[in-house]
């Protein structure tokens, strides 16, 4: 069976500790090189994960002809600059969560995306993962009537300041780390796009980061209300309530790989011994990504995140910011 020969740009805590692994296991994937701008950094990496080759930068990487792939784990404000270098150098590119912290510059990747051919996608595991495809298909089936509010919340502690998701000026902060996730997963489940959001962010007053985010999302049909912080006590869950039923995603983000993912449906009951619980095989999300990028790559199927769905996720943020900032509804 052909493989999808993937490079790795960086030695990233995503790519190294959970990622690189996932795809290892993968039925289309292999991953089989490793790149920092440390020499030392790639090697090390490159031996943990028992990688064929490693390699002391970037560029040298993306040169190598036996690569057909790169995934990007950099740093958010790397991550379009890279993967149109990766593009350019005739790889294909599955890029790590946000895309891009612009619009333009996603804009220009999808250019050069055309431009050289290639297959393309962002990381939104969710997107791949059997809760989150069953959820859908409950909703479009209307097994809770018509769907008509989406609430949710994720949250983690870090307050450490050298820490990537703490630096602003690297496209740190709750909305560009976790606040892209309940946007997506909104516009996933209500198959549109938000008309327009409201929004409320507490600023660390130290880091510059947004710590705190409240979002109201209007759609056409209903609406999505969430929040997102980066220093308050790890959690996350998300409601989906319809004119008869309820479904609730209990690990909606950092679905387990060692135990089943579970969804629970009631039709209004307050009874706990009324809920329905459906359980699902168990799986790591990322291992499901990593094949479904390489079957669209190899076999020609569907891009699950494509660089379209991207940008229309970052203008959905970028609209939350300055409703924030102006105090005032925006439209999108």
């Amino acid at each position: 069976m052909q493989k999808l020969r993937i490079g790795v740009l960086s030695t990233a805590k995503i790519g190294t500790e959970k990622v690189i692994p996932a795809m290892q296991q993968g039925r289309l994937t292999e991953v089989t090189a490793i790149s920092s701008r440390s020499p030392d950094k790639a090697r090390a990496a490159a031996e943990a994960l028992g990688l064929e080759k490693h390699y002391g930068s970037y560029e040298e990487m993306l040169a190598d002809p036996e690569i057909d792939a790169v995934y990007n784990p950099l740093p958010n404000h790397l991550h379009c600059p890279w993967s149109k270098k990766a593009m350019q150098a005739g790889k294909h590119v599955l890029c790590e969560k946000p895309l891009g912290l612009t619009v333009d510059e996603i804009e220009d990747l999808i250019r050069t995306r055309d431009q050289c051919q290639v297959k393309a996608a962002e990381a939104y595991m969710v997107k791949s993962c059997p809760q989150w495809i069953d959820a859908r298909k409950r909703v479009r089936g209307g097994e809770i009537g018509e769907l008509r509010m989406i609430q949710a919340f994720f949250s983690y502690d870090n307050r450490d300041p050298e820490n990537i998701r703490n630096i602003v000026e690297v496209g740190g902060g709750a909305m560009w780390d976790i606040g892209c996730y309940p946007v997506l997963v909104s516009r996933f489940l209500y198959q549109s796009e938000p008309l327009r959001t409201a929004a409320a962010i507490d600023f660390d007053p130290v880091m510059k980061t947004d710590r705190l985010t409240s979002v109201i999302l209007e759609f056409d049909r209903g609406q999505a209300i969430f929040g997102v912080s980066t220093q308050l006590v790890p959690y996350q869950r998300v409601q989906l309530l319809g004119s008869s039923g309820h479904l609730e995603v209990v690990i909606p983000f950092n679905a387990p790989n060692d135990r089943p993912c579970v969804l629970r449906y009631d039709s209004g009951t307050l009874v706990e011994e009324e809920i329905v619980s459906h359980s699902f095989e168990v799986m790591d999300q990322y291992t499901l990504q990593g094949d479904d990028f390489a079957r669209a790559v190899l076999e020609g199927a569907e891009i699950k995140s494509s660089l379209e769905d991207g940008l229309a996720n970052t203008r959905v943020i970028k609209a939350i910011f300055t409703a924030a900032a102006e105090r005032r509804w925006v439209s999108i």
